[in-house]
């Protein structure tokens, strides 16, 4: 590609990027997450690489196409419009491109292709998208966080990719401070089309930030370094009312379970449109580790389903333990031969469990194996009441896994709980009439004249 003026690429992209920039280009990769905290220059970066590669896609006589989406039309001039006339000004191909705002386009003059714009306020509306030549190889979901969730996406993709042989996806997006957000969760990203590259304004040079940009920036981590840490760092920091702060996610190799002396096997009963858990979990006594490495988990399985999907996770017919709430459910489980236990459960039960899981050193949940136990490890958040406030309660949605865990673990939360109120003070019971104290008269300032 050629231009009327010498640029380099590395004046208009942030060298963090340069590796990326060739994986854009030899197309080794189609989803491109790109998270990262203020000035990281994400946003840059995909803009550039979307005019780059439709002017070299032309080159080779490939006419694509680009799509750029913000959850609202109302957004999209200020945001990705105005990032994509910088790109084409700073390439030094502006003469090259027609800029329009009605309708809201980008055009490469010499060959017709377009980059369009449109908000996802609703979902059909992206199957109304058509390009009259070529195909639309570029997508760009800009603030990522703002779209509802993984399903919005997924539709918009469905209704756009298509027609083409190789696609370029970014997605871009300061992530979230709760980890619950569903942009921070792995198991949507975890596949080998994609590559995932967090930046921060550290590696940018000061001249493309600005001396103001910085002083911000360290005023804000001098008085309040964890919103610095979110907000320039693009750390996930938490809000405060995540209830397991102990979860780490990794593999978990079957030469390691064999090591495990402690197995247990835990179930939750599904119930209409909530969907049935279980969860083959393994501890570690004397580093108070618990290992979460296999499930089964779906909504609307039958009996007979479950049991055949368990007994495969549990070939030796060790004893599962399921919530004694269900005999129905234990009662067919058992007739077909799975070795149920029933665990009664107390007034607190859902207290003490959660509070001994909480108490754990770790929480290792292979997410590969056991996604369902990832999310639901990694996403239970204490509620907020009407004033903002933490609710004291723990929630009771989303948690079927983490009801499986506590099942299996009975035994181990009984006797946390007992430790516990052995530790707790006894209550002190005042009677109820409480002995007169003596009068002090009228408090004057002569009352206190006599060093009170």
């Amino acid at each position: 590609m050629t231009t009327s003026q010498e640029v380099r690429l590395t004046d208009v992209i942030g060298p963090s990027f340069f590796d990326l920039h060739q994986n854009v280009k030899d197309g080794t990769y189609t989803h491109y997450r790109l998270a990262g905290g203020r000035g990281s220059l994400k946003s840059t970066f995909a803009g550039v690489e979307i005019v780059l590669g439709m002017m070299a896609d032309a080159q080779r006589g490939e006419h694509t196409n680009a799509i750029c989406f913000r959850r609202y039309a109302a957004n999209l001039h200020d945001s990705v419009y105005e990032q994509l006339v910088w790109a084409v000004e700073m390439l030094g191909v502006s003469h090259l491109w027609k800029c329009t705002v009605s309708p809201m386009r980008l055009t490469y003059i010499k060959t017709g292709q377009v980059i369009l714009f449109r908000g996802a306020d609703k979902v059909t509306k992206a199957k109304s998208i058509k390009v009259s030549k070529g195909y639309i190889k570029y997508l760009w979901f800009e603030e990522l966080d703002e779209f509802e969730g993984p399903a919005k996406i997924r539709s918009i993709r469905q209704s756009v990719v298509r027609g083409g042989e190789k696609f370029t996806v970014f997605y871009t997006y300061n992530p979230p401070q709760s980890v619950s957000s569903w942009v921070n969760d792995p198991q949507h990203w975890n596949r080998p089309d994609t590559i995932s590259h967090h930046t921060t304004y550290l590696t940018v040079s000061r001249e493309w930030l600005g001396e103001q940009f910085l002083l911000e920036a360290e005023h804000l981590k001098i008085t309040n370094e964890e919103s610095y840490r979110h907000e320039y760092l693009g750390e996930v920091t938490g809000t405060g009312g995540e209830v397991f702060k102990n979860v780490k996610l990794r593999e978990i190799t079957e030469d390691e379970i064999k090591t495990f002396s402690v197995k247990r096997h835990g179930l939750d009963e599904g119930y209409a449109i909530d969907p049935l858990a279980y969860a083959d979990v393994g501890y570690d006594r004397k580093h108070r580790r618990l290992f979460i490495y296999g499930e089964v988990y779906g909504a609307g399985i039958s009996n007979k389903k479950a049991y055949d999907a368990i007994s495969k996770r549990n070939p030796n017919n060790e004893p599962v333990s399921c919530d004694s709430a269900a005999p129905r459910f234990i009662g067919e489980l058992r007739q077909y031969g799975l070795r149920v236990l029933a665990v009664k459960k107390g007034p607190d039960s859902v207290e003490y469990g959660i509070k001994f899981l909480q108490d754990l050193e770790e929480i290792i949940i292979d997410d590969a194996r056991c996604p369902n136990a990832a999310r639901e490890f990694m996403n239970y958040e204490l509620e907020r009441d009407a004033n903002g406030n933490f609710k004291a309660a723990f929630p009771d949605k989303d948690n079927h896994t983490i009801d499986a865990v506590r099942y299996a673990m009975n035994a181990e939360c009984l006797k946390h709980r007992d430790e516990m109120k052995k530790k707790t003070p006894p209550r002190v019971n005042f009677p109820s009439e409480r002995p007169k104290a003596p009068m002090l008269g009228t408090v004057t300032e002569d009352f206190f004249k006599g060093g009170y």
